[in-house]
């Protein structure tokens, strides 16, 4: 059996107020085995980043299933329990975005360092862990005990990725990673990427910079142009939303 199995999974978000529905995506359908690397592609508004979410369940899914082989048996994202996915983020799923929320009063090593700490590794060790990543990723050393809320939008990005990608997880799901990272931190991130692929870990990424991580990408899904869908005279009408 694949690790990810997706079968008819689509999400609309409903504008009651407008009487339509915006279809983020609908249909989606394939197979991902353990180890593989699968690129998502499509045009703005496909729904490439809310595809991910709904994996993620940040979002949940209007339609169709996504059956995840979980160490303790199969689960389906799109139905689980909100306890069950909250138990697969701790073990089994990742997700990388650009973005970070940094929390007060939190030094930028200990908050990257925190998720090896919390799978067991003794604290020197998470943090040598923390420093070689913070270090390639381009992060100067005088800041890395300062706190992340103080940072630039980059430097905070830096931060974010490298938290995200230093525990591996069996199905890493990556959001537009490369988005406004200098060289250096691109490249960084592809050689993480590597390493990871290289153990095992499966991963479902939207690029910004896809030509980056071409030569890691096993397979490629592309998504169809965003759709709204009218409700006249009580009938659905869907139309290719301009």
């Amino acid at each position: 059996m694949p690790l990810l199995q997706v079968r008819d999974f689509g999400k609309r978000f409903d504008i009651h107020q407008l009487g339509r529905s915006i279809v983020a995506f609908e249909d989606v359908h394939f197979d991902l085995a353990g180890g593989e690397f699968l690129l998502l592609r499509g045009p703005n508004g496909a729904g490439k980043s809310t595809l991910l979410r709904c994996l993620y369940r940040t979002y949940l899914p209007s339609s169709g299933s996504a059956t995840y082989a979980a160490s303790g048996g199969t689960i389906d994202l799109a139905t689980a329990a909100d306890v069950d996915i909250v138990q697969l983020r701790r073990s089994d799923l990742g997700h990388v975005t650009q973005f970070l929320r940094p929390r007060p009063r939190v030094s930028a090593i200990s908050l990257v360092s925190e998720p090896l700490r919390i799978a067991g590794y003794a604290a020197s060790d998470a943090e040598r862990e923390a420093a070689h990543w913070l270090r390639a990723f381009g992060l100067k050393e005088e800041i890395w005990s300062a706190y992340p809320s103080t940072f630039s939008g980059g430097e905070q990005q830096k931060v974010n990725l490298v938290r995200a990608l230093i525990r591996p997880r069996r199905l890493l799901l990556l959001d537009e990673p490369t988005a406004s990272l200098d060289q250096q931190a691109r490249a960084a991130l592809v050689d993480r990427l590597r390493e990871l692929k290289s153990h095992g870990v499966t991963m479902i990424g939207v690029f910004h910079h896809p030509e980056d991580v071409l030569p890691l990408v096993d397979r490629e899904y592309v998504l169809a142009a965003p759709k709204t869908v009218a409700y006249r005279n009580g009938r659905e009408e869907a139309y290719v939303a301009d």
